[in-house]
């Protein structure tokens, strides 16, 4: 990638980081995505409704921060990992990849989760959200064991159980504030997965 392109990148990046946040605080400061209008998110983030469209196809889509070129890249990390990796490991891998830009944003995280638990009109986008994401982890997963994502049922599995353990984290470490970084939980959680769930020492 040329300096250039990684600087329209960057920009791109963070016109789409900027219309989520200004998504997400006008939703809270207003008590629902409901009284809140794109051509208001365009305003406060300081672009044109025009380029909101080029980011983002609905104000829902913007409070969900979803955004296919992350997703693309996390399925690529997953496919390129080493490919004596364990499959649990290769997972992990990418996922706390994910997980350091929740921690980077965790307020907004935070308020994101907020949102989505109080406003059930945002659940219907959640859950198509997070199962285009859940899928496309399958085929990068079914690539890397060279399976058939449709016929072998091995690549549903593990992605299944590593993004369980990813969700159960997220709302531990939500319930919890954030006191400790969410990579740690994720760390630990996925410790006690590749240790066959064997329960923790009593003291």
């Amino acid at each position: 990638m040329t300096e250039t392109a990684g600087r329209r990148e960057r920009k791109k990046a963070q016109t789409r980081r900027t219309l989520t946040a200004a998504a997400i605080h006008l939703s809270i400061e207003r008590g629902s995505p409901d009284r809140v209008t794109v051509e208001e998110i365009s305003e406060a983030a300081d672009v044109s409704p025009r380029t909101f469209f080029n980011y983002f196809s609905s104000k829902e889509d913007a409070i969900l921060g979803v955004d296919p070129e992350r997703r693309a890249e996390l399925r690529a990390e997953l496919e390129l990992r080493p490919a004596e990796e364990p499959p649990i490991e290769a997972l992990r891998a990418a996922l706390l990849a994910s997980a350091e830009g929740i921690d980077e944003n965790a307020e907004l995280w935070a308020q994101r989760l907020q949102l989505v638990r109080e406003h059930p009109s945002l659940s219907p986008g959640y859950v198509a959200s997070f199962a285009d994401f859940e899928r496309g982890l399958v085929e990068a997963m079914a690539t890397r064991l060279q399976l058939d994502p449709d016929a072998d049922l091995y690549p549903a599995v593990v992605v299944a159980a590593a993004l369980t353990v990813m969700r159960v984290t997220v709302k531990h470490w939500q319930a919890t504030a954030a006191q400790t970084p969410l990579t740690e939980l994720l760390d630990l959680a996925f410790d006690q997965l590749a240790d066959g769930l064997a329960l923790p020492p009593t003291s």
